[in-house]
Parts: structure tokens; C-alpha cells; sequence
């Protein structure tokens, strides 16, 4: 079985918090291991954050810059991926994953999605901006629902 929904949300710190839980709420009901979600949850977290923080200096395919962005999130087969994608400027060429400081305030987002996720891909999307999708395999409840056979 499969299940995806894509959502467009306004640049605004309050629609992160909304993405996550629409994300462990999926996930709970499917019967998708607490500790695989809970990683896919604070990776998304970290995504959804670059997009409100940075995503902005641009207009792009999701309207003025200043306003949306888009959180995709697909479970099929034993894998979810997920991709967070904004109008903002995009990376300049190959996108940085800076070393983690552990101390830092900021710029470890990036660092984090890497180690919570399988696989991480960061680029531009189709018409500019950044785009950050991710994948992790799936561990499933004993009594998971849609668990496959």
C-alpha cells in the first residue's frame, strides 16, 4: 500500500510544528516504527526550517517568494521520502553541507538530515529555489495496519 500528500505552506515558523505532526500522525496510523518516525520527523523538522528561514529571496512556481513553500511526503513500499522544496534562491552549484560545530547556532540542519535519513539529496528545483528530499527505509509495528506481507 502506498500513501502521499504534498502540502503548501506559508513561510511562517507556525506551519513546521503543523508539517511534523501531519507527519507522525501518518506514520502512527500506517504502524510505521516510533523511533523510524521519530527520526523522519526531526529531519523534516530541519527542512521545514531552512525553507522558512531561507527560502525567500526569490519568487519562484509557488507564488511571490515571501509566501509558500511545499512538503511532499510519499510512503510506498518499505521506504518514505520526503521533499521540502522553496522559491527562494537555491543553492549556488553543488548545495553545502557544512561540518557540524557542534556549538553553533545555526547551519547544522543540513548536517542533521544526513545523519537521521538513508539517503539525502539537496539541489534546485525545477524553476529555482532549494529542494531537499530524503529517504530512510521503514521498520514497521507487529501490528501495523499496512505493513506489507
Amino acid at each position: 500500500m502506498s500513501i502521499w500528500w504534498s502540502l503548501h505552506l506559508r513561510r511562517e515558523a507556525a506551519s513546521v510544528p503543523l508539517a511534523r505532526r501531519l507527519l507522525l500522525g501518518t506514520m502512527e496510523t500506517a504502524g510505521v516504527d516510533p523511533d523510524v518516525s521519530y527520526d523522519l520527523s526531526v529531519a523534516l523538522t530541519e527542512a521545514c526550517a531552512n525553507a522558512v528561514e531561507h527560502g525567500g529571496a526569490a519568487g519562484g512556481r509557488f507564488g511571490p517568494a515571501s509566501e509558500a513553500y511545499r512538503v511532499t511526503a510519499y510512503l510506498d513500499g518499505e521506504t518514505c521520502r520526503i521533499e521540502v522544496a522553496d522559491s527562494g534562491p537555491g543553492f549556488p552549484g553543488p548545495a553545502p553541507v557544512p561540518p557540524a560545530d557542534t556549538y553553533a547556532e545555526h547551519g547544522r540542519g543540513l548536517r542533521l538530515i544526513e545523519e537521521l535519513a538513508d539517503h539525502v539529496h539537496v539541489g534546485r528545483t525545477g524553476r529555482g529555489g532549494a529542494l531537499v528530499s530524503f529517504d530512510k527505509l521503514l521498520k514497521w509495528r507487529p501490528d501495523a495496519p499496512l505493513a506489507l506481507a
